[in-house]
This record gives C-alpha cells, structure tokens and sequence, in this order.
C-alpha cells in the first residue's frame, strides 16, 4: 500500500471562504482520501493523500481558477493578497 504524501502549496489568490471551498472541493474531486487543512490567513493549502500526487492536485486547483506554488518548507509569514475570486473579498 502507497503511503500518504503531505503536500503543501501557497495560493495567494485565495482570499475567502468561497475559495477555501473551491479549492477543497477541487482536491477531494481529485482523490476522495485527501485530507485538507486551509489556513486562508497564510495562503496555504495542505494536502495528505495516498492515491493522488502533487502534479495532480496542482492541475486540479489550477483548474478551479487559482495559481498554486509549491509551499517552500520554511514558510508561515503572513502572504500578501493578489486578488480573489469575487471581487468582494480584498
């Protein structure tokens, strides 16, 4: 049995919970198993999975309309916000 992979990216163009949401749903679409933990504060998303790897869930997000980068292994600094989905959310 594969075992699970924490996944870490940044996505500074999320900026509510309506992107939390977008971008959950996209992940569990991509693999049922994910566990998803969002700090929206820091423009994080964390993902643990054991059947779907990071290119996978990078595409996914992508697709739900959000730029993710690859989380470098020293963050948590508040990140700077690039936008959103709404327009209502700044």
């Amino acid at each position: 049995m594969k075992e699970a992979v924490m996944i870490e990216f940044e996505v500074n163009d999320m900026t509510c919970g309506h992107c939390v949401s977008t971008i959950t749903k996209a992940v569990k679409q991509t693999a049922r198993d994910a566990v998803v933990a969002v700090d929206l504060g820091n423009k994080r998303v964390q993902i643990e999975s054991k059947t779907a790897d990071e290119a996978e869930f990078k595409a996914a997000i992508e697709e739900a309309g959000y730029t993710p980068v690859q989380a470098p292994a020293s963050a948590g600094a508040p990140r700077k916000s690039g936008g959103g989905c709404c327009g209502s959310c700044h």
